[in-house]
């Protein structure tokens, strides 16, 4: 990416209730850490599914986010084609979420469509961003540290 072109991300995960919130709190919040506001236009995040669309994020992941001093505030919504241009990435926490977004991809989009995971860069974590919303909190404690971890990885190479 060129310095002065400004990145939007999306994050996506089934629902937009458990992970994908998290991670556009965690990645939004690791900008701020890192002095890298300016760099960015969007920061967001999006379910495959309806589930939760309009819903604040699972009680856990909000928990679990203030727990690390990370402000969330977010309400679920669905990923459209139309955002695909609108996104220089969007990011998906696990294969069937990739599977749903290249169904959905209109050719010729200008969004890099990837895995949050392919930014695990030593293999320190499991590059699936698992599902925690039939677990317990432990779920959720394991997503925000490899959440982290890969957001400071995406950091690193892409800026």
């Amino acid at each position: 990416m060129t310095q002065d072109k400004k990145i939007s991300v999306a994050f996506i995960c089934l629902g937009n209730y458990c992970r994908s919130p998290m991670a556009e709190a965690v990645f939004a919040h690791t900008v701020n850490q890192n002095g890298f506001q300016d760099r960015f236009e969007t920061i967001d995040s999006f379910g495959t599914s309806d589930y939760h669309v309009g819903s604040t994020p699972d009680t856990r992941t909000v928990s679990t986010c203030k727990q690390h001093g990370i402000p969330i505030n977010h309400h679920g919504q669905q990923i459209q084609k139309s955002t695909f241009d609108e996104f220089d990435y969007i990011i998906g926490m696990d294969e069937m979420n990739m599977k749903n977004l290249r169904k959905l991809q209109p050719k010729g989009s200008k969004a890099k469509v990837c895995m949050f995971g392919e930014w695990n860069t030593d293999g320190k974590y499991d590059t699936i961003i698992e599902d925690p919303y039939y677990g317990g909190i432990d779920g959720f404690d394991y997503n925000i540290k490899q959440i982290t971890y890969f957001s400071k990885q995406f950091l690193k190479k892409e800026l």
